[in-house]
């Protein structure tokens, strides 16, 4: 068994109120969950409008089904028009 966990970075430009932002990150949350299974919680960066981090884990039962799950929602979140993805970090365990 084998454990991912990614570190998201966010640029969110669109938005001025933590309210927008919450509306954006509720979303793309609620999206990644629902597509990818995983959990996740934002983990920085709470009070600043425009900035956001995102803890997410996953598992599988070889390296080979995590590197995938998590390549797949690297690119998903690259398409993403409202939140763009600034920087990852990935372990493995």
């Amino acid at each position: 068994m084998v454990v991912a966990r990614l570190k998201l970075e966010f640029f969110l430009p669109g938005c001025s109120s933590l309210k927008q932002k919450r509306f954006i990150l509720n979303s793309l949350k609620a999206r990644l969950r629902n597509k990818f299974n995983v959990a996740l919680c934002e983990t920085a960066f709470q009070d600043k409008w425009q900035r956001s981090e995102i803890g997410l884990a996953t598992i599988a039962s070889s390296r080979r089904g995590v590197e995938r799950t998590t390549q797949a929602i690297i690119s998903f979140l690259e398409k993403e028009e409202k939140a763009v993805l600034v920087d990852s970090e990935k372990e493995l365990y």
